[in-house]
């Protein structure tokens, strides 16, 4: 007998005590997954049938479920469960992780129970307590549906139980083996003439014979649609001939929209509301043959909510999809899925007040979804909405996976009239200009940065911000650090040698060299040292561009600042005369031309150092420089008189010399990048020690 069960669910086994739970969930899952409440009693009482801890043991049962439910993970639950109120927590459990839940049921003979547990020395509680468990399982057995399992398998044998075999299905959704590349379309809304268009502009071969089209992709290609095929549009049957052909043929995937649905639910013989543009569906596919109405609804009424492809890298939905919810399948699901996330509310249009879901999106896939027009695509935090309002009189667009590139039709005129005004947002004087990400980057999301992080980088693999760095970033990004927003770069800090083994060196070149071969680095860069002050200096062409690549409004081209993130200037005016020769520069060098690129940033010393250094100047340099040579002097002197008197002191003599000279080549070495700052003029910039520049991205 083959058990067929859900890849993501959570497994309730039920029988009264001896039906042989244990080792059936031994020997059909694997020890990690299966979750078992005498083991609960003991971890709690060192006593598995100490009945008193029961409490406290199924406490830590669910909690762990919940923790491996929440990771994706299939979980076992062994237990008698023969108590409607022992698995309504389960079956409450699964569905707030959106796992679905199954009863396995080990409906076997009372006697046998009974006989297996007097085998068993640790169960010494007598036949009336498996009596009274059998009569409880044979009173639940029809009710297990009601309470929500959305599978149960019944065993009611010893040959059933040893003869049973389980196999995990992969949910619908899960499609993380295709690759791709994808062509991700829009909310079509019957507009074919564009679809063909846009098919066309996709490289998709497409032709037409006998009232039927067809649309054959590149090589390797496939294409997916976000949903809402019908309703509005001109041409509903033509758009829905065509991805019912592409989908037949493999050529593309099909998530539903909710106007799909509800058109479904009206073919049905349901009865819906005739607004927002089904009357146009309803009266175009009433002059089609009732065979073809039929195969519309079939194929609208079998599409899954929502995709999880590329290894989970991708999700497509109509209305978008919360990271807890994807690859998941419960009801909720599939309502978010259509209709995403909404108040109750409605606006003066008489429209569901939406709340914007992606703004507090952190998920790891890229969701692509459509259902909410909007007037261009943006990305927000890895979700981008693709619906861009073709039937309003906008046009139709599709994201090429994984080139994240958009493409994009006009719509060839006005097909409905929208109920609010589309696009229907006009961006203030200040957020005219920035992206949606940019927008919502102006405030923290503190559980983003509170605790322990860790991080996943493209050369150092993981890094690790404890809970009290991230704590004291926190404090100094707040109270001192410039705008995060222009911050895109903080330069490392110098990683010096081990002191060298010579005393007369602090650090000797051949050691070094062998120090930075041992540590694994094989490749090191040399070059002149300016003894300035490390700053890092972005410059723009424009304000405009500061806006659009930067999301910075109102604080000029560009800044400079310190690899703190401080400001490196205190006054505005120097800032902004710096920027304004480095602008000047760029220009005039035809830089700008060169790099392909409408921004730099600079990674410099700038000099002199005594500008930001003068208390380290002040306390350490400059003491120790004045110290010495008022000391070394009056000492070399004293040594030459005593040197005429006594040959023997010529020794003590020379070192004294060497070290004088030494004290007045430091304060020479550091002199030559000290002096007084009036202006502007008064500065110089070092070496640059890395350039950093960044070509415009294409917008599709």
């Amino acid at each position: 007998m083959t058990l067929k069960i859900p890849e993501l669910s959570l497994v309730v086994l039920i029988g009264p005590s001896g039906c042989g739970k244990s080792n059936f969930a031994r020997k059909h899952f694997a020890p990690t997954e299966i979750l078992s409440s005498d083991l609960c009693r003991a971890l709690v009482s060192d006593d598995e049938n100490d009945q008193e801890a029961t409490s406290d043991a199924f406490e830590i049962l669910r909690f762990i479920a919940s923790k491996r439910l929440k990771a994706g993970r299939l979980t076992v639950v062994d237990a008698t469960n023969v108590q409607a109120e022992a698995r309504k927590p389960l079956v409450a459990l699964a569905r707030e992780y959106h796992a679905i839940p199954v009863a396995i049921v080990l409906n076997l003979p009372e006697r046998l129970c009974v006989d297996r547990n007097r085998s068993r020395p640790e169960r010494s509680f007598g036949p009336h307590v498996v009596r009274a468990q059998a009569l409880q399982l044979r009173r639940s057995l029809r009710a297990l549906e009601k309470e929500g399992f959305r599978h149960v398998q019944i065993l009611s044998s010893v040959e059933e139980v040893e003869g049973a075999v389980i196999e995990r299905q992969p949910l619908w959704n899960n499609r993380k083996g295709d690759h791709g590349p994808f062509d991700i379309i829009g909310d079509v809304h019957g507009c074919f003439e564009e679809l063909v268009d846009l098919l066309l502009r996709l490289d998709y071969q497409v032709e037409a014979s006998g009232g039927e089209c067809r649309a054959t992709p590149p090589p390797g290609r496939k294409a997916i649609f976000v949903g809402d095929l019908v309703d509005r549009g001109p041409k509903i049957p033509a758009v829905l001939r065509l991805a019912m052909s592409m989908a037949e043929a493999g050529a593309a995937l099909c998530v539903p929209g909710n106007h799909d649905m509800k058109l479904v639910r009206k073919l049905r013989g349901r009865d819906v509301q005739i607004t927002h543009g089904l009357a146009e569906s309803i009266d175009q596919l009433g002059r089609e043959p009732a065979e073809f109405r039929d195969q519309v609804a079939a194929f609208l009424d079998g599409l899954v909510s929502h995709y999880v492809l590329d290894e989970g890298k991708l999700v497509v939905a109509h209305a978008g999809m919360k990271e807890e919810m994807q690859g998941r399948g419960s009801g909720k699901v599939r309502d978010f899925a259509l209709y995403g996330e909404t108040t109750g509310e409605t606006d003066e249009f008489g429209l569901p007040v939406r709340l914007n879901w992606a703004s507090e999106y952190r998920g790891r896939a890229m969701v692509v979804y459509g259902h909410t027009p909007v007037a261009e695509p943006e990305w927000l935090n890895r979700t981008v909405n693709i619906d861009t309002g073709c039937v309003f009189g906008g046009k139709l667009t599709a994201l090429r996976y994984p080139e994240r590139e958009f493409v994009s039709v006009p719509a060839r005129q006005t097909y409905y009239a929208p109920a609010k005004p589309f696009p229907d947002e006009q961006p203030s004087a200040v957020t005219a200009g920035l992206t949606a990400q940019q927008r919502h980057d102006d405030l923290l999301e503190i559980e983003d940065i509170l605790g322990k992080r860790i991080i996943g980088t493209r050369l150092h693999r993981t890094v690790t911000i404890r809970e009290e760095n991230a704590a004291a970033a926190l404090e100094a990004m707040s109270r001192f650090a410039a705008n995060p927003k222009w911050l895109i770069y903080l330069p490392p800090t110098m990683s010096p040698s081990e002191t060298s083994r010579n005393g007369s060196w602090l650090e000797y070149p051949d050691e070094s060299f062998a120090y930075y071969r041992h540590e694994g680095s094989h490749a090191v860069i040399c070059q002149q040292k300016h003894m300035g002050s490390r700053a890092v200096v972005i410059v723009c062409r424009d304000e405009d561009i500061a806006r659009s690549r930067f999301g910075v409004v109102g604080e000029g081209i560009g800044i400079c600042y310190t690899r703190t993130g401080r400001r490196f200037f205190t006054e505005p005016d120097i800032e902004r005369g710096l920027l304004a020769r480095i602008h000047q520069a760029l220009c005039a060098s035809g830089l700008w031309e060169r790099l392909k690129s409408d921004w730099v940033c600079l990674d410099c010393e700038l000099m002199p150092w005594s500008a930001k250094a003068q208390e380290l100047l002040r306390r350490q340099y400059g003491r120790t420089g004045s110290a010495a040579r008022a000391a070394l002097p009056e000492a070399v002197a004293a040594l030459e008189a005593a040197g005429r008197l006594n040959a023997e002191t010529a020794p003590l003599l020379e070192a004294f010399k060497e070290r004088l000279d030494m004290a007045q080549r430091f304060v020479d070495a550091y002199r030559r990048y000290c002096w007084r700052v009036h202006s502007l003029d008064d500065f110089a910039a070092g070496a640059v020690s890395s350039a950093r520049v960044r070509r415009p991205r294409s917008r599709g």
